[in-house]
């Protein structure tokens, strides 16, 4: 079983969840954290929900530190296991988490529901406002009519008043509206003029997922 098995079988499962709903996109290998971590796969539509695929030709090495940045940004997390690393694996994600385990039966991928997920119980929204891009953030201000003066500001300004002037919800609307309408996302880094609104770039200072 390798890692493109599993990237194959999810990816199916997911377009056929969702081919019928238009205001859902799927998008593989997306940046966050000033696109310095990245998620396997992604679902935006009503919610943000990741998807962390581990095949049995991986290692549970990265996980523990992929569950901290993936936990402050999505409305869900699933972790998709091979299942000869899935006794290892389930200990290392929390209880909110959903974990899918992978077989592979004739020469094809199974996904077995293992624990269902619920929703984040405490995403942070100062990591949240730095997937916007800064024309992002001030049109955000702007739908909120919070924009004069603010259009100059320095990034970290601006995601500061995003964050006092907005409720996490509406804060989290305005970022997968923006991630739904940008033309490119995923495997393509941001261009100088589409930088994260204050990217903090790995502030741990960690190796990226």
């Amino acid at each position: 079983m390798r890692d493109a098995d599993v990237r194959r079988a999810i990816k199916f499962k997911l377009d056929a969840l969702h081919r019928d709903d238009p205001s859902t996109r799927i998008v593989e290998e997306m940046g966050i954290w000033g696109s310095t971590v990245r998620v396997d796969m992604a679902v935006i539509n009503g919610e943000l929900a990741g998807y962390e695929l581990k095949s049995n030709a991986d290692t549970v090495l990265r996980l523990p530190y992929q569950v901290e940045i993936y936990s402050k940004v999505f409305d869900r997390m699933t972790l998709v296991v091979g299942d000869k690393l899935a006794d290892k694996a389930l200990p290392l994600i929390p209880a909110w988490w959903g974990c899918t385990v992978a077989t592979m039966q004739n020469d094809q991928i199974r996904l077995t529901l293992k624990r269902k997920g619920r929703k984040n119980p405490s995403v942070d929204p100062s990591v949240v406002v730095q997937m916007l891009w800064r024309e992002e953030a001030i049109s955000a201000l702007e739908a909120y009519g919070l924009a004069d003066g603010w259009r100059t500001k320095r990034s970290a300004d601006i995601a500061n008043r995003l964050l006092t002037g907005l409720s996490p919800k509406q804060l989290a609307d305005e970022v997968r509206k923006a991630l739904k309408a940008r033309m490119k996302l995923g495997q393509l880094a941001t261009g100088k003029l589409n930088m994260s609104i204050d990217a903090v770039c790995d502030p741990s200072g960690r190796a990226a997922c």
